[in-house]
């Protein structure tokens, strides 16, 4: 079947697919940016790091821990005077050659100021139990934390270490950085903030990004940096960890091991060199574990949480190789999810409901492989916001199918099915759409009535001529109909039939003959029907006359404010008509122009010959009689 969409219905169609694309575009955009599908794209960022499990070797940094092994060797030693413990530690690692040391460990107070506050007796041990520590502190390239604490009345508290010790620091507020970690909404840390305030006299800078920072040689005092590759700027803007893989990724090594006389021998001891080491509490007891995006359950199991040391030594390694996840720029963004939006608004508007919602849950789960790939080269698509498009985009659709666009097909139907075949009405309301207020189209125009049948009618009762006209009716239209004929009507006796419109077949001059031929072949069989039915009443032998012609008409629903049809008029339709009338005077059962007969092709097997005049139109008219079709049983 060939058809030519019109304009009208191109536009239609047109307007349709930008309805769909825009709302579920603009309500992706829109949730987007209220920050409502957060939640979910978090969920499939967690799922990327679980699946893809290890990424990437850790090069810049290392963890020293503070586990069971090591609070077993000094556990009649309160933490709070473990300054030694740690200067040991720290003298160990500087001789092994690390770039800069962090200590994850707050103190406000000194063991000594302690020990005077209690007032204990005055020695040299106690004099001197922080020498060690403070020698390390002096000596440099040491990192101590500070804590950013909310008070009860809502304030904000920076928690320094002792003052003593602030004063041996060799760069002052810029040996300091804040341990704080940003914790996204479900507690797991994600992002962190390089900057906790812009202010270059304030220590604000995040204890990860003064590590790094110490590492690569730069000044923390200015307001941008060119780090691995990446432009930092002074300022509280979260960004994303770059996560090397799950907890225990990063290097590991008990600080007992530093405590051994022969520690720089250990060759775990030997492989900090050119490292950032943090000293960081990891026994079982501490509190400071986190959720990361490898702590969310999948498949009922669900991942050990990550100690505060290892995520800031995450953070250091984002920072010195420049490998953070970033999102889209936003432009690409709207091009990526338009482009998919666009594909699914196409299949929703030419496939059956239930093939849509299949297409949408396709493209769903589609819209995850190159999310994949992209994440395991740092860059994140938008899964939950494609996801949610496809779904409002479904829902678009389906609101235009039920509500005006159901309307219309309701009226379709009930305007054409009395005319043509279900398969007709199905391709009317699924495909174009004929232009009710009126067009031009070549068409074949077929026009059959029964002969004599006013002698007919004169010798049956009203009941008997509506059975008869009834059972006739039934036989004749059938054919029409299965060629994709319109019935456009019946006139007393008469049935008028349009092929080629609302449907544009190619073929329709072909399809109108094989159709007038059927219906011939139908009335031969009514006549024995006619005889069973009214034996012994003197009526003439049944038989009907056929015309056919093809031509150019005007197509339209006609009629008045109250009453319409859709119908043809104009001089094919006449034409047509008058052609039937000529049947009689060529003794025959089907006649058709010369225009319909070249338009129907090859093949089609012609009686007699006839150039008639017919009333209303001054050119004559070439008429055959039709006698099949080669082919045609």
């Amino acid at each position: 079947m060939s058809q030519v969409p019109s304009l009208s219905f191109r536009l239609r169609g047109l307007w349709r697919f930008a309805l769909v694309v825009v709302v579920a575009f603009g309500c992706s955009e829109a949730m987007t940016r209220l920050g409502w599908l957060q939640p979910l794209e978090d969920v499939y960022y967690d799922y990327w790091h679980q699946f893809a499990g290890k990424r990437r070797e850790a090069l810049h940094t290392a963890v020293v821990a503070v586990d069971e092994q090591t609070l077993d060797l000094y556990k009649d030693d309160p933490l709070a005077f473990w300054q030694p413990h740690f200067a040991q530690a720290m003298e160990t690692l500087t001789r092994a050659g690390v770039k800069v040391i962090g200590l994850d460990y707050l103190y406000q107070v000194s063991a000594e100021d302690w020990l005077k506050k209690l007032k204990m007796p005055g020695n040299d041990s106690s004099r001197s139990y922080d020498s060690p520590f403070r020698a390390q502190l002096a000596a440099g390239n040491k990192i101590l934390i500070t804590q950013l604490v909310e008070l009860s009345n809502g304030e904000g508290r920076l928690l320094l270490p002792p003052r003593d010790h602030l004063y041996l620091l060799p760069q002052g507020i810029n040996d300091l950085g804040i341990a704080n970690l940003d914790p996204d909404e479900d507690n797991s840390v994600r992002r962190f903030l390089p900057v906790f305030d812009p202010d270059p006299g304030k220590p604000a800078v995040g204890f990860a990004t003064q590590l790094a920072l110490r590492a690569a040689g730069l000044d923390p005092t200015l307001t941008e940096w060119d780090i691995g590759g990446v432009k930092l700027k002074r300022e509280a803007r979260p960004r994303l960890i770059g996560y090397l893989g799950p907890p225990g990724t990063i290097p590991t090594v008990s600080m007992s091991k530093l405590l051994k006389p022969d520690a720089l021998a250990d060759p775990e001891v030997q492989q900090l060199k050119g490292r950032v080491v943090i000293i960081a509490a990891s026994d079982r007891g501490t509190q400071d574990r986190h959720p990361s995006p490898y702590s969310r359950a999948i498949f009922g199991k669900q991942s050990d949480q990550m100690i505060g040391g290892e995520i800031h030594a995450n953070i250091v390694e984002t920072l010195l190789t420049g490998e953070f996840p970033r999102a889209l720029p936003r432009a690409a963004e709207w091009l990526y999810v338009l482009a998919l939006v666009a594909i699914a608004a196409l299949l929703y508007l030419r496939l059956h409901p239930v093939g849509g919602l299949i297409a949408a849950l396709a493209l769903s789960l589609l819209c995850l492989v190159p999310a994949w790939f992209m994440f395991l080269h740092d860059w994140l698509l938008p899964v939950g916001r494609m996801q949610l498009a496809l779904g409002i985009g479904f829902l678009t659709t389906l609101g235009l199918r039920l509500t005006g666009e159901e309307r219309e097909r309701a009226r379709l139907k009930k305007m054409f099915g009395r005319y043509v075949s279900d398969d007709v009405v199905k391709v009317l309301t699924e495909g174009e759409r004929p232009d009710l207020a009126g067009e031009s189209v070549q068409v074949t125009v077929l026009f059959s009535d029964i002969r004599n049948f006013t002698t007919i009618s004169e010798k049956l009762n009203a009941r008997e001529v509506v059975e008869m006209l009834n059972a006739y009716f039934s036989r004749t239209t059938e054919p029409i109909l299965a060629e994709g004929g319109m019935v456009n009507k019946f006139i007393g006796d008469a049935v008028m039939a349009i092929f080629g419109s609302p449907v544009r077949h190619a073929d329709h001059a072909r399809r109108a003959l094989r159709a007038a031929l059927q219906m011939a072949k139908e009335a031969e069989d009514f006549k024995q029907w006619m005889r069973e039915r009214f034996p012994g009443r003197g009526l003439p032998e049944f038989a009907i006359g056929i015309g056919v012609h093809t031509g150019e008409a005007v197509i339209g629903d006609i009629g008045s404010v109250k009453r319409t049809e859709f119908t043809a008029i104009g001089d094919t339709v006449n034409a047509a008509s008058r052609l039937e009338g000529v049947t009689k005077e060529m003794h025959c059962v089907l006649v058709a122009s010369k225009a319909c007969v070249d338009a129907a092709g090859a093949g089609v097997i012609e009686g007699k010959l006839q150039t008639v005049k017919v009333k209303g139109r001054d050119e004559a008219i070439e008429v055959f009689e039709i006698l099949g079709i080669e082919g045609l049983a």
